[in-house]
């Protein structure tokens, strides 16, 4: 396989070097949730000079035993179903994913559901799906965490059945010059589930900074 073209968090980050060259930004706050949140933390420890603060949401970085797994992810997994998946993929399996990332079920609507299932017609989006869970990193690039210094914000929901709340305080423990915000009713993706909230804090956060710099 070519290493350039493999669905890691290097390549992803090389990637978000190129957007932020592609709009002439020398620096950047990077956010991200789950793996967006790998994306970015990886971004900074890569490239520390493009990277001026940082959003954590959940984030992927260290090892998680999940209490629950969104079935498309574990259909995805299997390289046997992807002739199958990438032609055929219910819309209830799109629905029970999204419950499970989200804590409050009554937030997920028929609107939702099908803004997520609809995102999973567009052509390729299938067959990344398949790929970038048989091509996940290791563990190796865990320590890297500890050496970021840069003002992180790190948000998690205390209802996360994927990545426990837990991995928050390990994230907290590590980064230096970091802030942790727990919302003790809201899932794997808290932005989603409560905007209002979760955006008053990073108002915050940008404010403070702002300030402080």
């Amino acid at each position: 396989m070519d290493e350039s073209t493999r669905y890691s968090s290097e390549n992803y980050a090389a990637f978000v070097i190129e957007v932020l060259n592609h709009l002439k930004l020398d620096r950047a706050t990077l956010a991200g949730n789950s793996l967006g949140g790998k994306v970015a933390w990886r971004t900074a420890a890569l490239y520390p000079e493009r990277v001026s603060q940082l959003i954590l949401v959940d984030s992927v970085g260290y090892p998680a035993t999940p209490k629950h797994v969104p079935i498309g992810f574990k259909l995805a997994k299997y390289p046997m179903m992807s002739p199958i998946l990438n032609r055929i993929l219910p819309r209830s399996v799109v629905e029970k994913s999204v419950l499970s990332v989200y804590a409050d079920d009554s937030k997920v609507d028929e609107k939702l559901i099908n803004r997520y299932y609809e995102l999973t017609l567009r052509q390729g989006n299938r067959q990344a799906l398949s790929r970038r869970l048989n091509e996940t990193d290791d563990d190796s690039d865990q320590a890297q965490i500890k050496q970021l210094d840069i003002p992180t914000l790190i948000l998690w929901g205390a209802k996360d059945d994927l990545i426990p709340v837990e991995n928050a305080a390990l994230f907290h423990r590590d980064i230096r010059n970091s802030q942790l915000k727990i919302f003790d009713n809201l899932g794997h993706v808290p932005h989603e589930e409560d905007p209002l909230a979760t955006v008053d804090v990073v108002k915050q956060f940008l404010i403070s900074e702002s300030e402080n710099g």
